[in-house]
């Protein structure tokens, strides 16, 4: 099997705005965007899953007319914070998140540690299917996770693993995550 893991493209949000389960507008360039993505799949896919943000289904139907929304390939839930800038949220309350983002509930929302049991959930389910060509359209969060699982990193180490808007990581022949 081959994992094709696509981030959404570009949104049309403010400098530092938290946006993981919010709805929000996609950037003008986003049928450049989806081109460029289209280019980079030289292959058919047996099944294409998505989060189902409006920003990750457009891309998925963009890439193929048939398009299975899963919840658990959701961002983070950034709770009482959705909507909000960095500089504008709880300051104390960041930095004890930024301390130990792996296992804190962000408030009102969620920690990685939840997320990724959710991903892995997805996974081992996924890994059930015969199938040969995957897409999965999501976002950076759940594809730094998605990569840590399958390369048995620590959780804590997820923001070294960079994803641009658009950009495509190619797992093949992945087994179960424990």
């Amino acid at each position: 099997m081959e994992i094709y893991l696509i981030r959404h493209t570009t949104p049309l949000v403010q400098n530092g705005q938290i946006y993981g389960w919010s709805e929000i507008p996609l950037a003008e360039s986003f049928s450049e965007e989806l081109n460029t993505v289209k280019k980079q799949l030289a292959v058919s896919f047996d099944q294409v899953y998505s989060s189902p943000s409006i920003r990750c289904v457009k891309l998925a139907a963009g890439i193929n007319s048939y398009v299975i929304a899963d919840e658990r390939l959701r961002e983070l839930h950034f709770g009482d914070w959705e909507g909000k800038t960095w500089d504008t949220v709880d300051q104390d309350a960041l930095q004890i998140w930024m301390d130990d983002f792996v296992n804190v509930c962000i408030p009102g929302g969620e920690s990685m540690l939840q997320m990724a049991e959710r991903l892995r959930s997805f996974w081992n389910d996924l890994m059930q299917h015969k199938v040969t060509n995957v897409a999965i359209v999501t976002h950076a969060g759940v594809i730094r996770i998605m990569l840590a699982l399958h390369r048995k990193m620590d959780l804590k180490e997820i923001f070294d693993i960079k994803v641009g808007y658009g950009q495509i990581f190619k797992i093949k022949s992945p087994v179960p995550c424990k």
